[in-house]
């Protein structure tokens, strides 16, 4: 893990984390979804930092996807980090997913 993400990670951890910190964090485990999934079935959304298309399948190319996933930065490191279960996730309310191929459990934890 290269020297500035393990920082973020470690303010993150102690609850020091700034804004610059969430953007790294959340594209950096945005980059590992894509490459351990690749494909455009799936738009998991993570605003305001990013948005990525992942999962083998048809591909939209227009408007909304067919499958969308978002959730806040927060939510998205703690369960891409395995801190908090894909389950867990959904049952907060905060993590909106609508179509298929969104149960993104069988990915998780990303490192």
């Amino acid at each position: 893990m290269p020297v500035p993400l393990q920082q973020a990670l470690q303010r993150y951890d102690n609850g020091t984390a700034d804004r610059a910190d969430l953007k790294l964090l959340t594209k950096e485990l945005l980059k590992i979804l894509v490459a351990k999934a690749p494909g455009h079935a799936v738009e998991v959304r993570v605003p305001p930092y990013g948005a990525v298309q992942c999962i083998e399948g048809p591909r939209h190319t227009r408007g909304t996807p067919g499958a969308v996933i978002e959730l806040p930065p927060e939510l998205w490191i703690s369960v891409a980090l395995g801190r908090t279960t894909w389950a867990e996730a959904r049952a907060t309310g905060k993590l909106r997913a609508s179509g298929e191929r969104t149960d993104l459990s069988a990915l998780l934890p990303l490192t």
